[in-house]
């Protein structure tokens, strides 16, 4: 076989799947919408099963469901028989996921759940198979064309019901008003948590924040520096930053001025400033550029005021950027 035929056969099996893919919109109706009223209004879990190919989407749909804030789980049918049914509880939903929707391992799991009332959805493609008599709320999947070459295989088949998976999740999310904010909650780690950390989640604020005011002196600003070991002072005026004064700033300040000095001998004006909405990335990146350990923090809108004076929110240090592994 010539290596170019690979890619003419690979261009139609996507083809066929992407034609056979917009019977989607007919899922769409009256029983989607109780599909995720019912899980939306739960007290209980989400509980996601399938067998075989079938299974792995019901798992990656549980998967989704809880990185999202759901909480879900995935229940293998034939596992169930043996003890597992124990993990489903009465305010529970089952999401069962098979496309002929006559799996014989799902006989018990749907005698179960009839017999102890727990909600059922269903997702099959037949409007006469057990899963869907059995169920409360039923998810007819249109027949699809498989895309291998016996037409047997299942490949459109799996990717639809995957579709309807994922569409589901994404109108849950939209219902529950979900944010990026709500996402780094669930992913604390990783490169997308990483990305997604804000400098107001990491920034020092309140009683931790050594600020002084103009009329103090020398003396006092290195108690407050010593106090609140953070490398810096900030030097307020009117509830607004003035300047700062680095521990740099400091020790030149003890070795060529008395400690009653006022602090305009010693501190430096117009200081970096980064807003807290920003990426925390972003605050490391400009610490490195500047090569300095700290930024001061303020709002949106004070940080996109081009007066140079501007209220303090907080300050972001390198130690709390190391801390969640931002490099």
């Amino acid at each position: 076989m010539k290596k170019n035929i690979y890619i003419k056969i690979a261009k139609k099996a996507a083809a066929i799947q992407l034609s056979e893919l917009k019977k989607i919109n007919k899922v769409f109706n009256k029983s989607f919408i109780k599909a995720i009223d019912a899980i939306s209004k739960s007290k209980g879990k989400l509980i996601a099963a399938g067998v075989g190919k079938s299974g792995h989407i019901a798992r990656k749909i549980s998967s989704t469901c809880s990185s999202v804030g759901i909480p879900s789980f995935y229940l293998n049918p034939g596992e169930a028989n043996h003890g597992d049914l124990g993990q489903i509880e009465k305010n529970d939903i089952l999401l069962i996921f098979s496309y002929s929707g006559n799996t014989a391992e799902l006989t018990n799991l749907l005698k179960y759940a009839n017999r102890f009332d727990i909600k059922t959805i269903g997702v099959a493609s037949k409007k006469d198979s057990i899963l869907l008599k059995a169920s409360d709320i039923k998810i007819l999947l249109p027949s699809v064309k498989e895309a291998d070459p016996t037409k047997m295989v299942p490949t459109t088949s799996t990717t639809i019901s995957l579709l309807f998976g994922d569409c589901l999740a994404v109108v849950l999310m939209n219902k529950m008003r979900f944010s990026k904010e709500r996402f780094k909650v669930f992913h604390p780690g990783g490169n997308i948590g990483q990305t997604l950390l804000l400098v107001k989640d990491i920034m020092i604020t309140g009683n931790k924040l050594p600020q002084i005011n103009l009329n103090k002196n020398i003396y006092e600003a290195t108690k407050i520096m010593d106090k609140k070991k953070l490398g810096l002072v900030v030097v307020m005026h009117k509830k607004l930053v003035k300047a700062i004064i680095s521990d740099g700033d400091q020790r030149r300040g003890v070795k060529y001025y008395s400690k009653n000095d006022p602090l305009n001998k010693i501190m430096t004006p117009n200081p970096l400033f980064i807003s807290e909405s920003a990426p925390a990335s972003k605050a490391l990146a400009l610490m490195n550029e500047k090569k300095i350990t700290s930024l001061l923090v303020t709002s949106e809108k004070e940080y996109n005021n081009k007066k140079k004076a501007k209220k303090l929110n907080g300050i972001v240090h390198i130690h709390s950027l190391l801390q969640y592994g931002l490099k």
